[in-house]
């Protein structure tokens, strides 16, 4: 958004408003070109022109070649006399099993893509235009899309998350909707004799084990299938997350989470929260307020909490030494952390 045409109190003038009405053409151009294998293939043929690549790729040159300027006029490629190279973002974050492969993350951007186009439903019905079934086991193929989508998203934001995390010494550890399994397979490999334990639906943990396998981590991080709002947590544990969760579970279902953490947790054990959060309006930071009704598109309670309420949640279950921080930019996240008194009464 171009600083210069704001207007008084950070409204849109219209400049802005246009631009925010045809922003899906950078978004649907992206999902083109990684549909089309654009990133890997201008990576092996750097300078390469349309008509070259069209071959490699076997499609149509003039499509093409449309959009590998439209890549060049969104930053996602350069365009050097008529060869076409990957920015050095787009060589480390567009490529499949690059350094910082996002391609597997966008995925699941893509695949909410046609629900955004229905956002008037949700509106008229407060009902989501998608059943949340469909990703979550019902559909083998998209669930296993979600899962791998959420295991690019999760590599990404771990790698700022875990170092935030105080390991030493903890032993067993609940990821509780854990997914693929990611942020429990990171906190083993950061911590030396930590076992970790994902609860999370049959169908996720189909697609999780084989991740966990990969990772040769099968010994350290166990899966437990189940449903969280009804299956028990594992008592004696050292720590308990919720990594990107809460945010699809209305307040009173937030709260008895926490309290069912907090029974499975020793005295002076550690819970974890991390999500997306707003201010106390809910309005802020906007890609929060706005993530809030992706949520809702695709869960029965989808939504964004304010970091307060879920402070609050967590003193009403009884934890202590509460502390909110920040995950550092660019991951739009917040790391809340919370102790169980220990047998003495003290949070630690």
């Amino acid at each position: 958004m171009n600083a210069a045409h704001a207007s008084p109190g950070g409204a849109l003038d219209g400049p802005q408003i246009v631009s925010l009405a045809s922003a899906y053409y950078g978004s649907a151009t992206l999902f083109a070109a990684l549909d089309c294998g654009v990133f890997a293939q201008v990576e092996q043929q750097p300078g390469a022109s349309a008509g070259d690549l069209a071959r490699a790729l076997s499609v149509d040159r003039r499509g093409l070649r449309l959009l590998l300027d439209g890549c060049v006029a969104l930053g996602l490629l350069e365009l050097t006399g008529d060869g076409y190279r990957n920015t050095a973002a787009g060589a480390e974050m567009l490529v499949p099993g690059a350094s910082r492969d996002l391609t597997r993350a966008i995925r699941y951007n893509q695949d909410v893509y046609a629900a955004w186009g229905r956002l008037v439903s949700l509106v008229r019905t407060g009902r989501p235009v998608e059943a949340p079934e469909t990703h979550l086991g019902a559909d083998p193929e998209r669930t296993r899309r979600f899962v791998q989508a959420m295991h690019g998203r999760a590599l990404g934001i771990g790698r700022a998350v875990v170092p935030m995390l105080e390991l030493g010494g903890l032993r067993r550890l609940l990821d509780v909707g854990g997914g693929p399994g990611t942020y429990s397979m990171l906190m083993a490999q950061a911590a030396e004799g930590l076992a970790c334990t994902v609860l999370d639906l049959p169908g996720i943990l189909a697609v999780a084990r084989e991740l966990i396998d990969e990772a040769g981590l099968a010994q350290r991080v166990a899966t437990l299938a189940g449903d969280y709002h009804t299956t028990p947590f594992p008592g004696g544990q050292d720590a308990v997350v919720f990594f990107g969760v809460l945010h699809q579970e209305p307040p009173e279902t937030i709260v008895v989470l926490l309290q069912r953490a907090y029974e499975a947790l020793r005295p002076g054990g550690v819970i974890h929260v991390l999500d997306l959060m707003t201010d106390p309006t809910h309005t802020q930071p906007p890609f929060s307020a706005l993530f809030a009704i992706n949520m809702a598109l695709t869960t029965e309670h989808g939504w964004v909490f304010a970091e307060s309420e879920l402070t609050g949640w967590m003193a009403q279950a009884g934890f202590v030494s509460i502390r909110g921080r920040p995950v550092p930019p660019p991951m739009p996240h917040t790391l809340v952390s919370a102790r169980k008194p220990d047998a003495l009464g003290r949070g630690g």
